[in-house]
Order: structure tokens, then C-alpha cells, then sequence
């Protein structure tokens, strides 16, 4: 991500989610720095990459823009959810090798989930054994907020999508970083399903140390196609 001085925000191809728009995790993390703590992010149209956004204010809410059309909005909130009991490390290695691969090319570039060991966060949650959860190891790498929202993002759509992750997009997201991690850190990445809603799916997600720890949760809802 790129802020300019002109208040507009440049997502790099890297962060890439489908493959010809912005992960939305990343996304609503580099809108959510804007408002400061926790925040809900609600994304609007698939945000573009390559091009500055323009970023604006109305009310209490955070804008932004491709041109006229609203692509995120972003307000103060907190997920009001706390993890369940948590995974070890060992429960999460075990849970990644149950992975089921998303077949086709939509998200097979995916900044969060996707195959790319070379500048991707490869994360690859699997069901845990016996619980109602996915989950899978992260590393922490390049850490700042927008790639803690990253690294929280898709496992919900694996928590709720079906097969692999299913079709589903982000359609909101609200989450709060309680601690950054360290370079570094060994951690985990969890998810589970809440309730749906129509075509409204709902998941957690969070974001624990090795002993347990969380270190960022998020409340997501996920939006299948018509």
C-alpha cells in the first residue's frame, strides 16, 4: 500500500486477491489504519490495483474512492467476539495438511491463501480434528496492520464456502489487532462459522501466538453469488 500526501491510497498488484483485484483483508486493513483501532470495514465493488484510490471523509465514516464510485467505507467498531479454546501449533500443522485446494484460477494467486511460497502469505487453513474449526501455521512476515488483516481474511472463507473456500468475496469485515506479532513470530491463524443470513454467510477469524495468545480477531461476513 502507498498513502499519498493527496490523501489517496495505491494497492500494488502484490496484494492481489482474485487475480485482477485487491485482496479484501488487505484492503479493509489499509483503510482500517485510517480510522485508528478497531474498525469495520465494509468493501463495496472489487477494489482496483495499480491506480490511486482517493480517500475521503463523511460523517463518521472513512471513503474510498475509484473516481465517483464507492469502493470501502470504513467506520469505528469492534468485532465483539473472542476466539474459541485455542490450537497449538502441532493441531495447527496437522489441520494445514487437510487443506482443500479451491479448484480454478480465481483465487489461485491470492496474496492471503493462494500459492505463491516466493511473496505470498500461503496460508492454508485445514479442518482441526474433532472441532468445529479451520486452522493452519503462519510465520509472521513483513508485519504491519493492513497484512495482519490479510492473514486473517480468507481462512474465513474456508470456515464457511463449502469445499475449499467456495466462490464466496468478503463483503465485510470488522476486526481489532490487540498486539502486533514480531518478525518472525510463530503463530496461528483460526476460523469457525457463526450463523447465515440468505446468502450472507458469517464467520470469526483470529489471529493467535503460539501459546495461545490472540493477537487479532475479526468478524466477517461473506457474500455468495447469485
Amino acid at each position: 500500500m502507498r498513502l499519498s500526501g493527496e490523501n489517496t491510497i495505491t494497492i500494488e498488484r502484490r496484494y492481489r486477491g482474485p487475480l485482477h483485484s485487491a485482496n479484501g483483508g488487505y484492503t479493509a486493513g489499509a483503510l482500517a489504519q485510517l480510522v485508528g483501532g478497531a474498525a469495520e470495514v465494509t468493501l463495496r465493488l472489487p477494489p482496483p490495483l495499480d491506480r490511486p484510490l482517493t480517500v475521503a471523509e463523511e460523517d463518521d465514516r472513512v471513503l474510498l474512492l475509484d473516481g465517483e464510485a464507492l469502493v470501502a467505507e470504513a467506520r469505528a467498531a469492534a468485532p465483539d467476539l473472542e476466539p474459541p479454546e485455542p490450537v497449538s501449533v502441532a493441531e495447527a500443522e496437522e489441520a494445514a495438511r487437510r487443506h482443500v485446494h479451491f479448484e480454478g484460477d480465481a483465487f489461485s494467486e491470492c496474496f492471503s491463501c493462494g500459492y505463491r511460497p516466493d511473496d505470498g502469505l500461503c496460508i492454508h487453513v485445514g479442518a482441526v480434528a474433532g472441532r468445529e474449526l479451520q486452522a493452519a501455521p503462519w510465520v509472521a512476515t513483513e508485519v504491519s496492520p493492513e497484512v495482519v488483516w490479510a492473514a486473517i481474511d480468507c481462512a474465513g472463507a474456508y470456515a464457511v464456502g463449502g469445499p475449499g473456500r467456495g466462490e464466496i468475496v468478503l463483503g465485510r469485515m470488522t476486526a481489532e489487532i490487540r498486539r502486533l506479532p514480531e518478525e518472525g513470530e510463530q503463530c496461528v491463524v483460526v476460523s469457525w462459522p457463526l450463523e447465515e443470513d440468505g446468502r450472507k454467510l458469517h464467520a470469526g477469524t483470529a489471529l493467535l501466538g503460539a501459546e495461545g495468545e490472540p493477537l487479532a480477531v475479526a468478524r466477517q461476513t461473506w457474500i455468495q453469488p447469485r
